[in-house]
């Protein structure tokens, strides 16, 4: 899992969301702007986090062990049962 570069700065997050409330766009590929970086902050359960380029990897997102997606890079997410998280923006 790659980490935060430094001197980034948090500029927005997203609602929190649940198993239910994922929106569709986040459950297929998509990749964030240019510059933005994402921290995918898991509250409770789990979730399957792929980044589909330039490699296929997945890993398990749980309280305390969040992803970090890199800008551009094409990724989706999958609940794996109950869950609650949200997404933070940094650039």
């Amino acid at each position: 899992m790659k980490t935060l570069p430094e001197g980034v700065s948090s500029y927005a997050s997203t609602q929190e969301f649940t198993e239910e409330s994922v929106p569709a766009n986040l459950l297929k590929s998509h990749r964030t702007k240019p510059g933005a970086w994402g921290k995918i902050v898991v509250l409770d359960g789990r979730l399957r986090y792929r980044i589909i380029e330039p490699e296929i990897h997945a890993f398990e997102l749980s309280p305390g062990n969040p992803g970090i997606v890199e800008p551009e890079v094409p990724h989706e997410v999958e609940p794996m049962g109950r869950v609650r998280f949200r997404v933070d923006f940094y650039r």
